[in-house]
C-alpha cells in the first residue's frame, strides 16, 4: 500500500467494533495494517446495547443476527461503513445508511461452496434415509434395509433460484450424475446440462429434490406454503438454506407428517436463538427423515476466512482510498490515487446543483482540483476530489458548508 494511500486521519484513533465474533482474520488483518483500536465481543447486541456500544466507532463488522436499525444509525454519529461479514444485508437498514452517507459491504460469494456441499451432503443423507437410521442406532435400534434409500445418480434437483450457490450446486449435482432444473425470476444462462423450468410449479412437479436459493423479500415469503406444496412429487425431498421465512414451517410438518413429502433439510428458520445454548422450538422436532442444523450452510473454516478477507480489503479501500466498489449504500467508484493532491470524501443528498456549488465554493478561493469523481443513486451523490495539497484543509470546511451536504471525510 502507498504512503499516499494512508488515511490523514490517526489509524490508531480509528474505533472499530467486531460483532459475533467474526473471523480472527479479519481482526489480523487490521491490526496488521495498523488500526489496533479494535473491539470484539463473540455474540449479538440488542438495539439498547448497540446505540450505547455504536455511539463513538467509526467502523462497525457484524454478521447475520446483528441488527442495525435507523435508530442505531441516529446513534452512530462517527459511522464511516459497516462490514457485513455474510452474504446478505438484510439486517441493515439500507435506507437509514444511504441517508447517512454510511456505506456498506457485504461478501456475497465467499461462502458459496460451503452452502453448495452441505447441500449435496444433506441430498445424500435424506435420500438414502440417514436421520432415521441414525436416531435408531442411538437408541440400541438395528435398521439395516434398502427399503425407500436411493441413490442420488439419476434423480432430478430442482433449484429455486439460480445465482451464486444454487449455478454451484448445479454443477456439483451434475457431477454426481443428477439431473437439475432450475427456476429463477431473472433470465440465467445455464450451467452444463442444467435446464430452465417454465415456472415454479413445473419444477417442483419434477424434482425429486428441491433446493432453495432466494433472498428475504416480500415475493418470497412462504414461497413454499400449503397451496405450492401439493405440487411436489410423491415422496420428494425439500432443502432450505436459504432464508427462514421462504417456507412456512407448519405446512411442511403436516406434509411429510402426511408422508406426502419424504424428507426435509432445514438450516434457517423464522425465528432463530440469539446466542448458543438458547432453547430452539421448530414445528419440524421429533418427524422422521428431517434434518435440522443451526444456520450453519455457511458456517465452514474457510468461508469464515475467505468472508474475513473478501469484507475487510473492502473496508480498507474505502477507509484509505474512497473506494466503494460493492457498497449497497454509497455510489460505486474504483479510482487510483493522485500523486502531489490530497483527496476528500464528499457525501450529498442527490439534489440539482450540489456538484456545481462544490465546483464554485472552490473556484471562488482559487482552490485548484487535481481530479473529480462523481456517482449518484436515487438518494444521495458520491464526490471524490483531489486537491491542492497547499489548500486541502480550506476546501474540506468549505466543503462542509455546502447545502444538501450529508458528510466531508479527507483521507489524504
Amino acid at each position: 500500500m502507498s504512503k499516499q494511500s494512508a488515511t490523514s486521519y490517526p489509524k490508531e484513533k480509528i474505533k472499530i467494533l467486531f460483532l459475533e465474533n467474526i473471523s480472527e482474520k479479519a481482526v489480523q488483518q487490521f491490526k496488521q495494517n495498523g488500526y489496533t483500536n479494535i473491539k470484539k465481543l463473540s455474540g449479538a447486541l440488542s438495539e439498547d446495547e448497540l446505540i450505547k456500544e455504536i455511539k463513538d466507532v467509526h467502523l462497525v463488522g457484524i454478521r447475520s443476527k446483528t441488527q442495525i436499525s435507523q435508530k442505531v444509525l441516529e446513534a452512530a454519529t462517527k459511522l464511516q461503513a459497516i462490514g457485513c461479514f455474510c452474504i446478505g444485508v438484510n439486517q441493515v437498514n439500507l435506507k437509514a445508511a444511504t441517508k447517512a452517507g454510511v456505506a456498506v459491504f457485504n461478501a456475497p460469494y465467499s461462502n458459496t461452496r460451503s452452502v453448495a456441499e452441505l447441500c449435496i451432503g444433506a441430498s445424500i443423507m435424506l435420500i438414502r434415509r440417514i436421520p432415521d437410521k441414525n436416531m435408531a442406532a442411538h437408541k440400541g435400534i438395528w435398521m439395516k434395509e434398502a427399503k425407500g434409500s436411493f441413490e442420488l445418480r439419476g434423480k432430478t434437483l430442482g433449484i429455486v433460484g439460480y445465482g451464486n450457490i444454487g449455478s454451484q450446486l448445479s454443477v456439483l449435482a451434475e457431477s454426481l450424475g443428477m439431473k437439475v432444473i432450475f427456476y429463477d425470476t431473472e433470465t440465467k444462462l445455464p450451467l452444463g446440462n442444467a435446464s430452465s423450468a417454465k415456472n415454479l410449479k413445473e419444477l417442483l412437479g419434477q424434482s425429486d429434490i428441491v433446493s432453495l436459493h432466494v433472498p428475504e423479500i416480500a415475493s418470497t415469503k412462504n414461497l413454499i406454503n400449503k397451496s405450492n406444496l401439493k405440487y411436489f412429487k410423491q415422496g420428494a425431498i425439500l432443502l432450505n438454506y436459504a432464508r427462514g421465512e421462504v417456507v412456512d414451517l407448519k405446512a411442511l410438518s403436516v406434509a411429510l407428517s402426511e408422508g406426502h413429502l419424504g424428507g426435509a433439510g432445514i438450516d434457517v428458520f423464522p425465528w432463530e436463538p440469539e446466542k448458543n445454548g438458547d432453547k430452539f422450538e421448530t414445528a419440524l422436532q421429533g418427524l422422521p427423515n428431517v434434518l435440522l442444523t443451526p444456520h450453519i450452510g455457511g458456517s465452514t473454516e474457510e468461508a469464515q476466512q475467505n468472508i474475513g478477507e473478501d469484507v475487510s480489503i473492502k473496508l480498507f479501500q474505502y477507509l484509505e482510498r474512497g473506494i466503494t466498489n460493492g457498497s449497497h449504500t454509497v455510489p460505486a467508484i474504483g479510482l487510483p490515487p493522485v500523486e502531489g493532491a490530497h483527496r476528500i470524501l464528499h457525501v450529498h443528498n442527490n439534489k440539482p446543483g450540489v456538484l456545481s456549488a462544490i465546483n464554485t465554493e472552490l473556484s471562488k478561493h482559487g482552490i485548484n482540483i487535481v481530479g473529480q469523481y462523481l456517482k449518484t443513486n436515487d438518494e444521495i451523490g458520491y464526490v471524490v476530489l483531489d486537491v491542492d495539497k497547499k489548500l486541502s484543509k480550506q476546501a474540506l470546511e468549505l466543503l462542509r458548508n455546502v447545502k444538501e451536504t450529508i458528510k466531508v471525510r479527507m483521507l489524504y
